[in-house]
């Protein structure tokens, strides 16, 4: 039964993603919004929905391990599989602004993350997100919101005219509802698989929660590309990644404040060298099919470290 359920949370998640993508970029045109800001905001925040739930719902049982490690899977696959394999089907573009603004400060908050987390090291010994900690995340991420609504108003766009349709927002908001579905049926289905085969509760959220999470982000950033709209499948990854850990963090730490455990941190420190390194294959503002094999490799000499460590 379980797997039949993994296989419907699929399917539910590539139809969402198809509809979700398609009526987002409609209303984006009508609105005179540019794609990369759709992207890198409903489409992001959107396809960041099964992160948020798994995410807070362990913060409310006091289950800090799965909580973080879910949103640090989550971005680490997001970089390097989701990029990765966008860029081994079509090649991967972006500009300079998003590679200077956006994908900074993503880099940013995860290294904020850490040194927020650090701070309480030197009282008891232990890595802890605090509710105050929470609070500063939120507030970086409504300044970032802020400003890219600013940057939008003052600026002249030549965008394709697209009429209004209610059946665009009908698309957004079954897309969505799909999406969400899709990705609980998903993670509930595969948690229960793992747990049969012995897994601990971090190995499950740094590699089934987290895969299973970022299913909406995987699927939706494809269908983009399948129809042309580059801006959408880039902003969703970067998008994603500032929202998980700004947002859903930040919340989670509200609930109840979240303990890193050292392994974790060695995770998070994956995610920054990782994130890092990615900036030299963005030089050109692309990413070729080379590079994004590379990044798949990556990706899979990390999972065999997860489970072997």
């Amino acid at each position: 039964m379980c797997y039949l359920l993994l296989i419907i949370g699929f399917f539910l998640l590539i139809k969402g993603a198809d509809m979700f993508v398609e009526g987002s970029s409609n209303i984006a045109k009508f609105l005179k919004v540019p794609s990369i800001i759709i992207g890198l905001t409903l489409v992001a925040f959107g396809t960041s929905a099964p992160e948020a739930a798994v995410s807070i719902t362990a913060s409310l049982k006091n289950s800090s391990s799965l909580s973080v490690s879910n949103i640090i899977g989550s971005n680490i696959f997001n970089l390097f599989v989701v990029l990765g394999f966008t860029a081994l089907f079509k090649g991967v573009k972006t500009t300079k602004n998003v590679i200077k603004k956006d994908y900074t400060l993503s880099i940013i908050s995860i290294i904020l993350l850490l040194f927020l987390a650090s701070t309480t090291y030197f009282v008891d010994g232990h890595l802890y997100l605090t509710r105050i900690d929470g609070v500063i995340l939120i507030f970086i991420l409504l300044f970032y919101i802020g400003g890219m609504i600013k940057s939008v108003s003052n600026k002249d766009k030549e965008i394709t005219k697209h009429n209004f349709s209610f059946k665009d927002i009908l698309y957004i908001l079954l897309g969505l509802s799909f999406i969400i579905w899709g990705g609980n049926l998903t993670v509930s289905s595969a948690c229960t698989i793992a747990r049969k085969l012995g897994l601990s509760e971090r190995v499950i959220g740094l590699s089934i929660v987290a895969v299973g999470t970022s299913l909406p982000e995987f699927c939706t950033s494809l269908m983009a590309l399948i129809k042309g709209e580059n801006d959408i499948a880039v902003g969703n990854v970067i998008g994603s990644n500032i929202f998980n850990v700004l947002f859903i963090l930040g919340v989670s730490s509200l609930i109840r404040p979240l303990m890193i455990s050292m392994d974790s941190f060695m995770d998070i420190m994956v995610l920054i060298v990782g994130s890092v390194l990615l900036i030299f294959y963005f030089r050109d503002l692309r990413i070729n099919r080379k590079e994004g094999l590379s990044m798949l490799i990556f990706y899979f000499i990390y999972s065999v470290y997860i489970f072997l460590r």
